[in-house]
C-alpha cells in the first residue's frame, strides 16, 4: 500500500480515493436486532460505505456500581443498567454482517473486550475499530494487532504522547495498516471544541491516512474536515432522534445523513489533484475575461509603438498585457486601427540607424 492508504476489503482508503463514510449505528439500535436491520437498510440507501456497530458486554466494560446515569423516558438507570439493555447477542451481529453484505456495505464493528476481537475475526470482517476509550488498553491493542487486519484507531481524549504509545504497541505486536480516527469524545461536541486542525497534525506526525470521527451536531463540520484531509468520515446515526439512546444528541437521522452523503461527494469532487492549472471549465473563460494589447489609437505603418499608443482590453484572444513592454519599441508592419488586437506579426523590431526607413510623411512620429 501508499503511504496514507489502507485497504478495508476491496477498498482502497487514503488521499487518492473518495471518502470513506461510515454510518455509526453505535447503541441505537436499542437492543433491537430487527431495528438494527433497518439502520443498515437506511444507511445503505443513503450511499454511505460502511456501518459500525459496538460489541460489548457490560460486566466486561464497567463495574455495576458506577455512578453515571444515563435517563430512560425521564427514569435514571445507571450505565450499567443502560449497557445491559443495549446488548445483542453473538447471533444477531452475526445476522447484523450477514445483512450488510447483502447491501453492500462494509461491517466494522467495535471490539470491547478479547473475546469480540475473537468473534468478530472468526466471523471474517474486513478492519477493526478501536474505540478512544480503548486507546490506553494495551492488552486489548495487542489481541488486535495479532489478527493481522486493517485497524482504525480513534483518538478521542488523548494527548500525542498516549498516540505515540498506542501506535508503537500496534506495531510491535503486528500490525501493518494503520488509520487514525481525529475524534472530539463529548455527545455532542460543540463546534468550538473540534480543533480540526488536528487532522493535519496526526497526518504529518505520524504519515499514516487519518480520518474523523465526526459527534458534533448536524452536518456542518464534517465537510470540513474532509477538505483538511479527513479520508474517513464517520458519524453517529439514528432513524429517530427522539428516541432514548446514548448517542442521540450528536446523531443525524435519515435525511441528514443523506444529505451528508451528498455533500462529501461535492466537496472531495472539489478538491482535485492539486496541480494549479486551469481547469477544464476554464480554457474557454480564459479567452472571454482576461485582456489583450490593443490599439488606443490608430497606428500607422512604420510608427515606433510608444506606452501611449495602447491600452488593455477583453477578449484575450491577442498579446497578453504583461508582453506589452516587448511591444513598446517595435513598428508597425501595417495600419493597426484603433481598438485592433495586437499581433506578434503586426509588429517588426526597430530598425538599426543604418539601414533605418524613414516612415511616411504625416505619420504620429514624423516632425
Amino acid at each position: 500500500m501508499k503511504l496514507h492508504e489502507i485497504l478495508i476489503g476491496e477498498r482502497v482508503v487514503g488521499t487518492t480515493s473518495r471518502v470513506f463514510i461510515v454510518a455509526d449505528v453505535g447503541t441505537s439500535h436499542g437492543g433491537s436486532v430487527s431495528l438494527a436491520r433497518k439502520h443498515i437498510d437506511a444507511a445503505a440507501d443513503c450511499g454511505v460505505d460502511a456501518v459500525n456497530f459496538y460489541i460489548f458486554r457490560a460486566e466486561k466494560m464497567m463495574i455495576p456500581s458506577q455512578h453515571w446515569t444515563f435517563h430512560k423516558d425521564q427514569r435514571a438507570e445507571s450505565a450499567y443498567q443502560a449497557y445491559r439493555r443495549l446488548e445483542l447477542h453473538w447471533e444477531d451481529y452475526e445476522e447484523l454482517k450477514k445483512h450488510a453484505d447483502a447491501r453492500g456495505l462494509a461491517y466494522l464493528p467495535t471490539p470491547c473486550d478479547e473475546e469480540s476481537v475473537d468473534f468478530l475475526d472468526a466471523l471474517g470482517v474486513a478492519a477493526f475499530k478501536i474505540a478512544s476509550s480503548d486507546i490506553t488498553h494495551t492488552p486489548l491493542l495487542r489481541h488486535v494487532s495479532g489478527k493481522g487486519k486493517p485497524i482504525l484507531l480513534s483518538t478521542g481524549m488523548s494527548y500525542l504522547s498516549e498516540v505515540v504509545d498506542a501506535i508503537w504497541t500496534l506495531k510491535a505486536s503486528g500490525a501493518k495498516e494503520i488509520l487514525l480516527l481525529h475524534c472530539i469524545s463529548a455527545y455532542p461536541a460543540a463546534p468550538k471544541t473540534l480543533n480540526l486542525r488536528a487532522i493535519e497534525t496526526l497526518r504529518e506526525y505520524f504519515q499514516l491516512p487519518v480520518g474523523f470521527s465526526d459527534h458534533s451536531p448536524g452536518i456542518l463540520m464534517a465537510p470540513v474536515a474532509v477538505a483538511l484531509g479527513a479520508v474517513v468520515l464517520e458519524k453517529h446515526f439514528t432513524l429517530d432522534k427522539q428516541s432514548p439512546g446514548l448517542e442521540r444528541e450528536s446523531s443525524i437521522d435519515t435525511e441528514e445523513l443523506r444529505s451528508l452523503v451528498r455533500n462529501l461527494r461535492a466537496v472531495e469532487s472539489s478538491l482535485g489533484d492539486g496541480r494549479k492549472r486551469p481547469s477544464s471549465v476554464e480554457e474557454e473563460n480564459r479567452l472571454v475575461y482576461r485582456r489583450s494589447i490593443v490599439a488606443a489609437v490608430d497606428i500607422r505603418t512604420y510608427e515606433t509603438i510608444e506606452p501611449w499608443m495602447l491600452a488593455f482590453k477583453r477578449p484575450g484572444t491577442g498579446l497578453e498585457p504583461r508582453q506589452c513592454e516587448k511591444v513598446i519599441g517595435m513598428r508597425a508592419r501595417r495600419n493597426i486601427p484603433k481598438d485592433s488586437i495586437l499581433r506578434w506579426e503586426d509588429l517588426t523590431p526597430t530598425l538599426s540607424p543604418q539601414t533605418d526607413v524613414e516612415p511616411p510623411a504625416g505619420s504620429h512620429g514624423s516632425t
